[in-house]
């Protein structure tokens, strides 16, 4: 009963009127504003790979290159210690927690279309920037333009999608965003391998070309029609019947119009969104949404292994190109995942994912933690079987996390939110989750050397309390329309006693002018 929560069903107000059929139209619309997702994948494959080049260490971080050359084949925790170099990686997430409080703002008044394109050409910009990065100065400032593509881009694409989507189907199309930044994953993995062997500049190439990604997004927020939310959000009422109309595939739209219209009238009423975040009525969704799942989606460690894949098998006395190799692997089992993850969330639901998947990666992460105190460490080289063993462990921590904390990580939050909060919501939701991930960049390498080992147990540690916290206080929101998600907590057996009518909370808040 206590974690069981409320499953929505026939006590929600209109949602059994809602119809649609898919249409090629929507199905174009998403796959097209899912590319957002491919810059955050892209990065995130890319720059573990490119700090393990000996090209880029020559050029930017000699220290690194030369300690790394004297322990080329032995382990060592301590082999890519170094803060300037962690900066480059971290430095495009503060950039971009801190330029998603611009997002919202944009996205709230101009659009989620909008989000999307400013998002991609400040993504462009900045991958020109790092290509032809001369000093560590440009790849600085070309990583924070990186980063306020991605706060644009982690702002409104994962609010695009659910918006778009029709209730019975939309984790399956929320997870479109993982599914993209998966294969931004796993081509940069790709990419990386490829450029490793081109000498000198096979780095810059990895970098520049990210431009890609960047152009697609940019071209595809040109042609995108703006969600029918927004666009009711905007006053624009028959224009957002008409997308409704268009996106569902059918005319009699009038029941999710009418919701539509109605989350709209309290958004428009609400002159400060991110002050009301902190009402009771808003209460849940503040602390699952936008602070504990963001949070602990970063705090599993996977963020970790994802930035520094190659950096880590490198550690484990893997060669270059076995190092790059073994991350293509993960890169792959993040891809199957996010699969699995599509195929059957909207079917056994977003608790179950998060449960079962959480005890399965407490078990890896206990089992690298006493497979390293036994094997690794001591400047010797590791065998060839206990780092197939470890590859595979990885792996399956990855196909673990690849169908739920990763895509659920931005699914469960943008399902949250009620439309007068949604944008500045999913800017605390970006912002905390890339203030973690900044963080953890930061200091992975660093904690890597200091607890060597333990730091596998500190991650299981940590996904133990992020399980028993999505036990007790999550409920289930599969199949709930939503603008009728905030039901759930009225009937959820401890968020019913914080969210309970009271008339301050109630009263909408209207500022004099």
């Amino acid at each position: 009963m206590a974690g069981g929560g409320f499953t929505g069903g026939g006590d929600l107000k209109r949602a059994h009127l809602y119809e649609y059929r898919i249409t090629s139209y929507f199905v174009v619309a998403c796959i097209v504003a899912a590319m957002g997702g491919s810059l955050f994948g892209y990065d995130l494959g890319v720059s573990g790979g490119v700090t393990s080049m000996d090209d880029f260490l020559k050029d930017f971080f000699p220290k690194v290159y030369k300690r790394k050359q004297e322990h080329l084949n032995e382990t060592d925790y301590c082999k890519y210690d170094n803060q300037i170099l962690t900066l480059f990686t971290s430095s495009l997430y503060f950039a971009g927690l801190v330029s998603t409080f611009g997002a919202s703002y944009v996205t709230r008044t101009k659009g989620r279309k909008s989000s999307i394109i400013v998002g991609s050409i400040s993504f462009f910009l900045g991958a020109i920037l790092n290509a032809a990065a001369i000093d560590i100065s440009m790849l600085i400032i070309g990583r924070i333009l990186l980063g306020v593509g991605i706060g644009f881009g982690n702002q409104a694409v994962p609010l695009y999608l659910s918006e778009m989507a029709p209730a019975k189907i939309r984790g399956a199309v929320n997870q479109l965003f993982q599914l993209t930044t998966c294969l931004g994953i796993l081509v940069a993995n790709l990419i990386n391998y490829g450029t490793d062997k081109i000498h000198p500049w096979g780095w810059r190439l990895s970098l520049g070309l990210a431009t890609i990604p960047a152009l697609l997004m940019f071209l595809g927020g040109i042609f995108l029609p703006e969600t029918p939310n927004s666009l009711v959000e905007q006053g624009k009422l028959d224009e957002g019947r008409k997308v409704l109309e268009k996106v569902r595939g059918t005319t009699n739209v009038d029941a999710e119009f009418a919701d539509l219209v109605e989350a709209s009238d309290a958004a428009r009423a609400i002159k400060h969104p991110f002050r009301n975040l902190l009402k009771r009525k808003n209460r849940p969704q503040l602390v699952i949404g936008a602070i504990g799942i963001p949070a602990f989606q970063q705090l599993t460690g996977m963020n970790s292994i994802l930035f520094y894949a190659p950096v880590i098998f490198q550690s484990l006395g893997f060669g270059s190109g076995a190092a790059l190799y073994s991350s293509v692997i993960t890169g792959v089992a993040l891809c199957v995942a996010a699969l699995i993850s599509m195929g059957f969330v909207d079917k056994f639901g977003r608790r179950a994912f998060f449960l079962e998947a959480g005890l399965e990666m407490i078990c890896y992460m206990v089992v690298l933690a006493i497979t390293l105190a036994l094997e690794f460490g001591q400047g010797k080289t590791l065998s060839k079987g206990i780092g197939i063993f470890l590859v595979i462990v990885i792996c399956l921590f990855v196909l673990a996390y690849g169908r739920s904390w990763g895509p659920l990580g931005w699914l469960v939050p943008s399902e949250l939110f009620p439309l007068e909060t949604r944008s500045a919501g999913q800017s605390v939701v970006v912002c905390v989750n890339l203030l973690f991930t900044a963080l953890i960049a930061q200091c992975f390498l660093v904690s890597l050397c200091h607890l060597k080992y333990g730091i596998f147990l500190l991650f299981g540690c940590l996904i133990f309390i992020m399980s028993t916290f999505i036990f007790f206080l999550l409920p289930e929101t599969k199949q709930v329309p939503i603008e009728e998600v905030y039901l759930l907590w009225e009937k959820h057996w401890f968020w019913k006693r914080i969210v309970k009518d009271d008339s301050n909370d109630n009263s909408v808040e209207l500022e004099a002018q």
